[in-house]
């Protein structure tokens, strides 16, 4: 990640971060978690079937 993304999500408030004088910290484990939220997992055959026949 950029440092620009990283003081963009910080501005939007969208990740837990600790403010120290002029620095900021963001605990790994918060930024673990942020990682894990964005996570799309693959398709598979059967999945796309299973939703078409939803739409269907």
């Amino acid at each position: 990640m950029s440092e620009r993304y990283m003081r963009r999500l910080v501005a939007e408030r969208r990740i837990p971060f600790h403010k120290l004088g002029r620095s900021v910290r963001i605990k790994a484990a918060d930024l673990a978690a942020h990682v894990e939220s964005g996570r799309v997992e693959p398709l598979t055959a059967s999945g796309v079937w299973r939703d078409l026949q939803r739409v269907a």
